[in-house]
C-alpha cells in the first residue's frame, strides 16, 4: 500500500489491516488526485501483487468466468480537515488494539 501511495503521489499516514476483511487508511493527497483513482490504485495494485505472491488465493477469489476480485467494490471515504486528523489517527490505532485483543481471546 505504501509503495502504491509513493508511486501515485499520495501518502498513507496510518493503516490498520483488520482481521475480518477490511483496511482502515488515513490518506493525504493533493487536490489533483481523485478519491476514486486512489481507491482504484490501492485495490488494483494490491490485488495483483497478492495474487502474484500467493497464487493459492486464486482458488478462493478467482471466478470461473475469469473475473477476479480480491476486494469488494464498495468503500467508505470521509474528508477531514487537519483539526480532525489526530482523532481519525487515534481511531485507526484503536482498531488495531481491538484486533490484537480479539486475537488474545
Amino acid at each position: 500500500m505504501y509503495e502504491v501511495a509513493e508511486e501515485y503521489g499520495f501518502t498513507i499516514a496510518h493503516m490498520e489491516v483488520g482481521l475480518d476483511d477490511h483496511i482502515h487508511l488515513l490518506v493525504s493527497a493533493p487536490p489533483k488526485l481523485s478519491v476514486t483513482n486512489i481507491v482504484r490504485w490501492l485495490k488494483g495494485v494490491s490485488a495483483r501483487k497478492l495474487f502474484q505472491l500467493h497464487p493459492e488465493l486464486k482458488n478462493a477469489y478467482w471466478l470461473a468466468e475469469g473475473d477476479r476480485h480480491l476486494w469488494a467494490p464498495s468503500y467508505f471515504v470521509e474528508s477531514i480537515d487537519t483539526t480532525n486528523e489526530d482523532a481519525i489517527a487515534k481511531y485507526i490505532d484503536d482498531q488495531r488494539r481491538k484486533e490484537m485483543k480479539h486475537d488474545e481471546t
